[in-house]
């Protein structure tokens, strides 16, 4: 019996599952070929395994453990056939024509996402719009595995959740949203005060970007009703790298 076979089906009732719609989010976008995520059917989090990170061994077993399912990102086509159906939705003509000219070739992502960074409202309705297809996606792939979202259990400052049995390797959400904040301030603040002026100009775009993108989320989600809702933290607790890698446009190329 395959793992699919094993978690849905249309005899099985739905289970509950409390979804980190965020994290969930970030797997069903990012399709590049090394990455693989997985949903623990438990505890609602999402693992990623990196090829040439993680042990290969290790991500052998999680592809066959039961109590993980294999998220199936959003195709590259598709996610392309999102910005076509976008562009005829900016009213300013001057911008459908730069978007239009950029999605044409390869590179499309990176140079449609440049083209948005210099018009903030049409950035973030895109970011919106991008979320909603996103958002689909998702519910009908949980439904199709008999799987039924529920609000996350929000922890207090003072508790910690259980220890995972996982190897170090392959990091929870929960675990990555732990890093300390303010070192990371800090450290930020220290790369900021070694900047010339246009590399400052551009890691206050990129800073901006990130904020914008959470705009963009919080909102969808709150649109959504506050039933399935995860936890609303910032982006910007996910890894540097990864971060990086959305701005540019390598997660769906």
């Amino acid at each position: 019996m395959t793992q699919d076979e094993s978690t849905s089906g249309p005899m099985q009732a739905p289970r509950d599952i409390p979804v980190d719609w965020e994290a969930l989010e970030d797997a069903f976008e990012n399709n590049a070929p090394e990455v693989h995520s997985y949903l623990h059917l438990a505890t609602g989090d999402v693992l990623r395994v990196v090829d040439g990170v993680a042990d290969p061994q290790m991500h052998a077993r999680i592809s066959i453990d039961p109590a993980y399912l294999r998220v199936e990102p959003v195709s590259s086509r598709e996610q392309y056939r999102w910005m076509e159906r976008f562009i005829p939705m900016v009213e300013d003509e001057e911008l459908q024509k730069k978007l239009t000219q950029a999605i044409d070739g390869k590179g499309a992502f990176r140079r449609f996402k440049d083209v948005l960074m210099s018009y903030a409202a049409d950035r973030e309705r895109w970011f919106t719009f991008r979320s909603e297809r996103l958002r689909i996606f998702m519910e009908a792939w949980l439904a199709a595995h008999a799987l039924n979202p529920i609000q996350r259990v929000a922890w207090p400052a003072d508790a910690k959740p259980e220890e995972s049995s996982e190897p170090a390797a392959v990091e929870t959400r929960e675990q990555r949203r732990g890093r300390n904040a303010e070192s990371l301030r800090k450290t930020l603040r220290e790369i900021a005060e070694s900047l010339g002026p246009r590399d400052l100009d551009n890691l206050v775009a990129f800073a901006e970007f990130i904020r914008a993108r959470r705009v963009a989320r919080s909102f969808t989600h709150h649109a959504a009703g506050g039933d399935a809702q995860g936890d609303d933290d910032s982006p910007a607790s996910q890894e540097v790298p990864t971060a990086a890698r959305e701005a540019s446009g390598g997660d769906a190329e």
